[in-house]
């Protein structure tokens, strides 16, 4: 595994400036939910800054690495444009970045469904990329607080969020989301 000076030079040419920018704060909030957490903080540094690699490759592009590496579309994945880059970054990275870290490469994959069983390490990214000091959406800062008391409050929370947005603009939700916000409310109660 490389460090993160080197991920951070190598996911440069596939970046805008600002998506850079969110990716470098997602690190960096993904360290410190690691910590705080007991999770791996090297690993969740890693997972955090590559885990947008492909977000600003143009969806045209995006569907044809797809099938490349292989990776068929559900019907709801496919309508959900917003989720390829996870499940394309997480093939990408195995394949082209040769990391063979399984929870990194879940991590990136499920940063934006969330799923049942998520490892430690996919809830911090998973909550890192909502909490990053560069997001500014309204609610944010409920999501910094729940993330302050637990990962799991966060995790609730930030599902939530993801299945109430996706409702009120009438958009499939994905199955694994609503998988994980069924299993995070059983547990959390």
């Amino acid at each position: 595994m490389k460090n993160i000076e080197q991920y951070k030079d190598m996911i440069k040419p596939f970046l805008s400036q600002k998506r850079f920018y969110h990716s470098v704060c997602v690190c960096e909030s993904a360290e410190a939910l690691a910590k705080k957490y007991g999770a791996d903080q090297e690993r969740a540094a890693v997972a955090g800054i590559l885990h947008d690699i492909m977000k600003d490759t143009p969806p045209e592009e995006q569907l044809k690495m797809m099938t490349r590496y292989d990776i068929v579309l559900s019907d709801v994945e496919r309508s959900a444009q917003k989720l390829w880059h996870a499940m394309l970054g997480a093939a990408y990275l195995e394949n082209e970045f040769e990391i063979s870290d399984r929870e990194i490469l879940d991590a990136v994959r499920y940063h934006t469904t969330a799923r049942a069983n998520m490892t430690l390490l996919e809830k911090v990214i998973f909550i890192a990329d909502f909490i990053s000091a560069d997001r500014d959406y309204f609610g944010v800062d409920n999501m910094r607080k729940a993330a302050e008391i637990s990962l799991e409050q966060a995790m609730v929370e930030g599902i939530t969020f993801n299945i109430k947005d996706l409702a009120a603009s009438y958009r499939p939700i994905h199955p694994d989301t609503i998988a994980a916000y069924n299993q995070v409310v059983l547990m959390y109660k």
